[in-house]
């Protein structure tokens, strides 16, 4: 895949949570939830983007390990909200979907990067 189409797929992922969350209902348990997920969703794009001025093959592996861990926090919170109020599940489904199929992108190019390693 093209950096440039994943640079672009990560930001519109962490707009879509922004724009998630904005929608949340008015619950206790969702605040802390939601800023937590924007900031890790925001977090996938800008270290996607780091990735991608990464300076070495060691370096561009250790920044992809960062969004791999920020993306499956995302998915986390995810999965929370939707323990929490099942009524959001099919919202949050596209977003928890987007998500892993960032993660399985980013996973598959650590695999390959490592073996290129060796």
């Amino acid at each position: 895949m093209n950096s440039n189409i994943l640079k672009n797929r990560t930001k519109a992922f962490a707009v879509s949570v922004a724009l998630f969350c904005e929608n949340l209902p008015n619950r206790v348990a969702f605040k802390p939830y939601s800023n937590q997920l924007i900031r890790a969703s925001s977090s996938v794009g800008a270290n996607y983007r780091a990735v991608c001025r990464a300076k070495s093959k060691a370096d561009f592996i250790n920044k992809l390990k960062i969004v791999e861990e920020e993306c499956d926090e995302c998915m986390f919170f995810l999965e929370l909200m939707v323990e929490i109020d099942n009524s959001l599940k099919e919202k949050i489904q596209p977003i928890w979907n987007e998500a892993n199929e960032i993660l399985s992108i980013v996973v598959s190019a650590i695999n390959t990067s490592r073996q290129n390693l060796k």
